[in-house]
């Protein structure tokens, strides 16, 4: 592949995937396409904007004729498709535009693929689309062990307490999907078009699920880059419910290494897991970034839980790891540190994107709970 276009690149794990790409294949030309919505952000992107293998295009994946013109123009050999509404809290209040967005705008990416890569002489030959979606299609899992267990995997992302597990059932590649909000739910619908579009047409696509992302970059309105926000404003930190749901947490420097390794050595026509190996409680994180930042938990206040609340999220990802060598590196404990020391060291960047419309949704979304 030479000419790569990446969806969302400037986004949380858009534009961390695009550093690497940019930086590791100084052979490859990376065409970062983002509609720049509240959380893109060309400021995640300032130290390679430069660089000769770099382009920014802004568009909306929904424009199809504009999908078709990028793959002819650039002669586009691949597509790494992470543009998407993603928040589950906004899908519930607004579950068109979610729709909109993550369905017929993956499609519209698939349809200008198609129609450009079969006009080749070489069809597909060479071609991938690869498109990175979410464990929460599967649904939820049991909370059958509340007070954890050994987990069955030890990789170098294994953790003391953070490495147990609170259930003996894990979401695999062939979990039914079982998706709760309207988030998940537009995200397995635009799952399906991808694996629809190779049973179809033969084109060759790769689909991957991946646990919760944290790390620098991320927009304040998850919860690792919200509660320090709140913590550096000294405001309350709402936590839904009594806090018991569990993630699997996957520090982004991880998952960018798998999303390498899927590119360029992944099986045609197959599904990843990809997760973090590190199960957490909300409510303890919350308390371990008020003990990192050195604040009372008495910040912390319970809130009207979320409507359809999934309980518990865990990843087996035994098979990326048999058939392409990744396993997660990145401890919690090291990676919240990380996390943490960078949102601190880089205020700027908070007081750039904190305007009046994320103090307003921020209102909106927690005033009245």
């Amino acid at each position: 592949m030479k000419n790569i276009i990446i969806t969302g690149g400037a986004g949380f794990i858009g534009s961390h995937v695009v550093r690497l790409f940019v930086n590791k294949y100084p052979e490859y030309h990376i065409i970062n396409l983002d509609k720049l919505t509240y959380a893109g952000n060309l400021a995640n992107l300032k130290d390679i904007e430069d660089k000769p293998n770099y382009t920014f295009v802004k568009g909306d994946i929904c424009d199809f004729d504009l999908m078709l013109k990028l793959m002819q123009d650039y002669q586009v050999d691949g597509i790494i498709h992470l543009a998407a509404e993603s928040h589950v809290d906004r899908s519930i209040k607004d579950p068109f535009t979610f729709a909109h967005t993550n369905v017929m705008g993956t499609l519209s990416l698939l349809q200008a693929a198609k129609i450009y890569w079969e006009s080749l002489p070489e069809g597909y030959e060479g071609k991938r689309f690869y498109h990175i979606s979410t464990d929460e299609v599967y649904g939820a899992l049991q909370m059958t062990h509340p007070e954890g267990i050994p987990a069955p995997f030890t990789t170098k992302a294994s953790s003391g307490k953070n490495h147990e597990a609170y259930g003996e059932e894990f979401f695999l590649e062939t979990t039914k999907y079982n998706p709760h909000s309207p988030y998940s739910a537009s995200k397995a619908s635009s799952d399906h078009f991808v694996r629809a579009f190779h049973d179809t047409y033969g084109m060759p696509t790769i689909v991957t699920n991946c646990s919760n992302n944290y790390g620098p970059y991320q927009f304040p309105e998850k919860l690792i880059p919200l509660f320090i926000n709140n913590i550096r404003h000294r405001r309350q930190l709402p936590v839904y419910g009594k806090g018991e749901n569990v993630r699997d947490w996957l520090y982004v420097g991880d998952h960018c290494r798998a999303i390498d390794l899927v590119v360029n050595h992944g099986r045609i026509g197959e599904v990843y897991n990809i997760g973090g190996h590190n199960e957490m409680r909300n409510i303890d994180i919350v308390r371990l970034i008020c003990r990192k930042l050195g604040k009372p938990e008495r910040l912390i206040t319970y809130v009207a839980d979320r409507q359809g609340h999934d309980l518990r999220y865990a990843i087996d990802p035994t098979k990326i790891h048999n058939e392409l060598g990744w396993s997660p590196e990145t401890t919690f404990d090291e990676g919240i540190k990380k996390t943490v020391d960078w949102y601190m060291d880089n205020k700027q960047w908070w007081e750039d994107i904190i305007n009046g419309e994320y103090r307003n949704y921020y209102e909106k979304m927690y005033s009245n709970r």
